[in-house]
């Protein structure tokens, strides 16, 4: 009995889990893949946190006031795999975001792509996610 009971509750520990897992944060919740954005900014700050760093960038727009808009990045992890730490974008550096904004307007976005002034790209984004990543994504190196 006492056997039964355990891997009954262990079934129901990994259909939780699995659930959470999965539902840990899907695009479409908070952003809108109809409001594509190309941001031009400054780095404000970059917040190198779990389970999505956040990139703070000063916009100026079109009447010269300034905006701060906040990027959501992939997970840390997948960032170091691809060469990207904490400290490649200190305060000050000028930098082009392509992602989509959040369905309620605010100043925030999902990053898909950094580009830096010399021309360099990075995919910033997460896959999996549910996000159009393959429209906005950064042209293949060339060879």
């Amino acid at each position: 009995m006492r056997r039964q009971l355990s891997v009954v509750l262990f079934g129901v520990g990994i259909l939780v889990a699995g659930r959470t897992i999965s539902a840990h944060h899907a695009f479409a919740a908070e952003f809108d893949k109809d409001k594509p954005v190309k941001l031009t900014g400054t780095v404000a700050k970059m917040e190198w946190i779990n389970p999505h760093p956040w990139i703070h960038i000063d916009v100026k727009t079109g009447d010269g006031k300034t905006e701060r808009w906040m990027i959501e990045a992939s997970a840390p992890n997948n960032l170091l795999r691809r060469g990207f730490t904490r400290d490649s974008l200190p305060p000050g550096s000028v930098i082009i975001v392509d992602g989509y904004q959040a369905l309620d307007g605010a100043k925030r976005a999902n990053g898909t792509a950094l580009t830096w002034p010399d021309g360099r790209h990075l995919f910033i984004g997460s896959s999996g996610t549910g996000a159009p990543f393959e429209k906005l994504a950064p042209p293949p190196p060339k060879k």
